[in-house]
């Protein structure tokens, strides 16, 4: 038994990560729907990270709640069901002001190594929940992180693995790279991407039934 199913409205998950997917399993939530949303994610000019987590977590949770609502709008009233909540994220890893990209190419994975190693980062999660009416709820969780200093050997044993490819600041936390940290403060699922207390809290509070199947025995 899910979490929801003592919530009438289900959950709808503006996104593909596993990684996601695998920490709300962790808190007993099961989304009905993955919806992954495709937006420009190319920062401002002078756009702070936490403003710019902020800003693409909400126009993922807004143009997902718009996907839905063009699909509830071609069906019969009686198929509809009722409209569910839509919740989003985004990660952004930055030094001091400048970003980190989600690493494709090699180049860009080495580049964000040798900026990270030896040094402190923040990594900043926006998360956005569109409610059953409409009303759009977001947050900005910060957790800081040191690296260690990385020697050659491993950077280029790290490049090889291919763990980087997608993650943004070139890396995951809970993979390979978590031998680098030597100081985390604050929340260490927000650096996996999803800050599981104030999720949790951001969904109870509008109320979706977190809680229910903790309380059946069913996580």
């Amino acid at each position: 038994m899910s979490a929801q199913s003592n919530s009438e409205a289900p959950l709808v998950l503006a996104s593909a990560s596993p990684r996601r997917v695998e920490l709300l399993a962790q808190a007993g939530i099961e989304p009905a729907r993955l919806l992954p949303t495709h937006i420009d994610e190319t920062p401002y000019k002078a756009e702070h990270p936490r403003s710019l987590a902020r800003r693409l977590s909400g126009e993922k949770a807004e143009r997902a709640r718009q996907i839905i609502d063009g699909e509830r709008k071609g069906q019969a009233e009686d198929e509809r069901g009722p409209a569910p909540f839509v919740l989003a994220a985004d990660t952004v890893v930055a030094v001091g002001s400048n970003v980190m990209p989600k690493a494709e190419l090699l180049d860009e994975a080495s580049q964000c190594l040798r900026m990270l190693s030896g040094r402190a980062h923040r990594v900043y999660t926006g998360l956005a929940l569109v409610t059953p009416k409409g009303r759009l709820r977001q947050r900005v969780v910060e957790t800081r992180v040191r690296f260690k200093r990385l020697t050659r050997e491993e950077m280029e044993a790290f490049l090889a693995s291919g763990e980087w490819h997608g993650k943004a600041g070139g890396y995951a936390i809970q993979g390979l790279a978590g031998t680098f940290v030597v100081k985390l403060v604050g929340s260490y699922t927000n650096v996996v991407g999803l800050p599981l207390s104030e999720t949790v809290a951001l969904l109870t509070g509008e109320g979706f039934s977190v809680h229910f199947a903790w309380a059946q025995g069913g996580v």
